[in-house]
């Protein structure tokens, strides 16, 4: 959270949270949050870090991660302000491949729902969470939001592939 949503939220002063924070050791927001990436990007196996759609902001390999992305106006339908639904699968379908700790992590399958529009500016906040698996298939769950209304749902089967070349 910034100072100034801690300082609402706790009915005191920016500066008071700022102090609190400094006499804690707690280091501001930007360099938590650049640590937070740096430490994903390192746990990063199965895509490269361009690859991901969206700023890949945390990752526990096998479990769970995040991922934030804010639409622009080159994402959206032609003369509106509404996202086109494939920039928002390809953040989440990218997200339940990234999680997966494997060299080579392909999707299999997908089951999606949109469920509200995202517009240009939203910060859509994706989360997936692994769920159970066999052999080389994982069941991935992602959800994304923007603020705390849910405006998509997929979940997808995601194939770690041995990386033979096939012919």
């Amino acid at each position: 959270m910034r100072d100034e949503d801690l300082a609402q939220r706790l009915s005191v002063s920016v500066s008071t949270i700022r102090l609190d924070r400094a006499l804690l050791g707690v280091p501001e927001l930007r360099e938590r949050m650049r640590k937070a990436v740096e430490q994903a990007r390192s746990r990063l196996r199965s895509l490269k870090h361009e690859e991901v759609m969206g700023e890949l902001l945390a990752l526990e390999p096998n479990a769970w991660a995040i991922s934030v992305m804010v639409p622009t106006k080159e994402m959206a339908f032609r003369h509106t302000d509404m996202v086109a639904d494939h920039h928002i699968y390809s953040q989440a379908s990218s997200l339940a491949v990234a999680v997966v700790e494997a060299d080579l992590v392909v999707t299999g399958a997908a089951r999606v729902r949109f469920r509200a529009p995202v517009r240009i500016g939203d910060k859509l906040i994706a989360r997936a969470k692994v769920g159970t698996h066999k052999r080389n298939s994982y069941i991935v769950s992602v959800r994304s939001k923007v603020d705390e209304r849910e405006v998509f749902v997929g979940k997808f089967i995601v194939v770690v592939l041995d990386g033979e070349k096939s012919a």
